[in-house]
């Protein structure tokens, strides 16, 4: 067998690995698995690549590739699952770079290369440029370092970004008809490129952070396809059109789930402007002990628990497991319900719940829970605002209505663990908190949900 046949046989078994472990990600309880065949198959192709390679190049790939794997690892072992949307926000900035540098190399050590070549260098500064930036603009947003986690907008914003894509198309079509000899021209459009990648961020707000993580990672993908083109290889490019199509894919199903347009996410400054009018809720909020909570929850034949980003600040995610474990005793029935957009990326909450070993047949999606949700004796909301507002069904006015939501008003009894009255992302206070059937256990939600276990064990 040539060294060629043996190459390409690799890289099919790499692109179907990739395949298999993409499909298996759409289950919680295939998930890991899937990583596994997946990173099986990243490594198979990096042999592969490097079996193409030089003597001399062969010492600079083992290298980088014992530094990347060492980093991985130690970032891996020490990012805590709270802080895991910033990580994917890194690694799809750290795609977009890669492609960034390998396009600027191409054309660098060779601008007269053909038409398919330069056009897929073009795309790969473009995408990789504003996929970096962008995400490292999403990472500070969600980590609150340098920038808000709020929308920041100025006078002319969507002019100017138009005024920006125009030139950077412009320039492209130029760069690409007369590459020879066109280097300033070329580092325009990589400065233009990233400057683009932080003005389309900045106006996205941190509930919308779970559309643009996935669109994000999108670009990543496609940018990895373009830098394929670049360096004439066949698995990249099956790689980065996955990722590509998976992203957009998960993007649209983050806008179904919140009854919005891609252009909406990405244009309206969501969240920007915070209502101050009179709202029409009525009624007061109605607080609640823990022991008094325990009294409820100890006759409770049936039990919700509906986790939010403020889950994920405690990190109460053991503990809530550990209530469930208790209830779960006590012959309840018990089980979780996720909205798609729950926390600050996608599959968040299935996560933080994964690593506090939730079974897998008690996480429930918001179109499974919501027929049966009139039947539970108690949903506790955890730290989720916006996603159980009832005011997205039938207030016009409400910047979120339309907003599928998980109808935990329609339970028996509603438990929201919350620091305060605060209102989430949209701005607007919660109906929920006023409702006949709600009690609001304050405090912080790891705290409170220990304080109802102890109540548990003292008896």
């Amino acid at each position: 067998m040539s060294l060629t046949i043996f190459i390409t046989i690799c890289y099919i078994i790499s692109s179907v690995l990739f395949i298999i472990g993409l499909k298996r990600m759409s289950s919680v309880v295939s998930a890991r698995k899937a990583n596994q065949l997946s990173a099986v198959g990243m490594l198979i192709a990096i042999v592969a690549t490097l079996l193409t390679s030089g003597l001399m190049e062969w010492q600079w790939i083992v290298f980088g590739l014992a530094v990347g794997t060492a980093i991985g690892i130690l970032a891996a072992v020490k990012v805590v699952m709270t802080s895991m949307p910033q990580m994917v926000g890194l690694l799809n900035g750290s795609g977009g770079l890669a492609s960034f540098i390998v396009g600027w190399s191409a054309y660098h050590y060779q601008p007269g290369a053909s038409l398919l070549t330069t056009i897929s260098t073009y795309l790969a500064i473009l995408i990789g440029g504003v996929t970096f930036t962008g995400s490292f603009v999403a990472w500070a947003k969600l980590e609150e370092k340098f920038v808000t986690g709020k929308p920041i907008l100025f006078a002319g914003q969507k002019i100017v970004n138009s005024l920006l894509l125009g030139a950077l198309v412009v320039g492209g079509i130029v760069f690409c008809a007369h590459p020879v000899d066109n280097y300033p021209l070329f580092a325009v459009i990589m400065v233009l490129s990233l400057i683009l990648g932080v003005l389309v961020v900045i106006p996205i707000g941190g509930a919308d952070m779970p559309v643009v993580i996935s669109l994000l990672n999108s670009y990543s993908g496609m940018a990895g396809a373009a830098t394929g083109f670049v360096i004439i290889n066949s698995l990249l490019i099956v790689a980065g059109s996955l990722v590509g199509a998976s992203g957009i894919i998960l993007t649209k199903i983050m806008c179904k789930a919140m009854n919005r347009s891609l252009a909406n996410v990405l244009f309206s400054g969501f969240g920007s402007v915070v209502k101050k009018e009179k709202t029409d809720v009525k009624g007061e909020a109605k607080p609640i002990s823990a022991k008094d909570a325990y009294y409820v929850l100890e006759a409770a034949r049936s039990v919700v628990f509906v986790p939010g980003y403020g889950m994920a600040v405690a990190q109460a995610q053991h503990a809530v497991r550990e209530l469930g474990k208790i209830l779960e005793n006590n012959g309840a029935e018990v089980r979780y319900a996720i909205h798609p957009v729950a926390g600050r990326m996608p599959g968040h909450m299935n996560v933080l719940l994964a690593e506090a070993d939730v079974p897998y047949d008690q996480l429930f999606e918001m179109d499974a829970i919501n027929p049966v949700i009139d039947t539970i004796d108690v949903a506790v909301v955890i730290g989720a605002n916006d996603v159980v507002n009832p005011a997205a069904r039938h207030d016009k006015s409400s910047p979120i209505y339309g907003m599928p939501i998980i109808n935990v008003d329609k339970a028996k009894t509603v438990f929201v663990l919350k620091r305060s009255m605060r209102a989430g992302f949209a701005g607007i206070e919660n109906e929920l908190f006023y409702f006949d059937n709600t009690r609001m256990l304050f405090g912080d939600a790891k705290e409170s949900v220990q304080a109802l276990i102890a109540e548990f064990k003292s008896v």
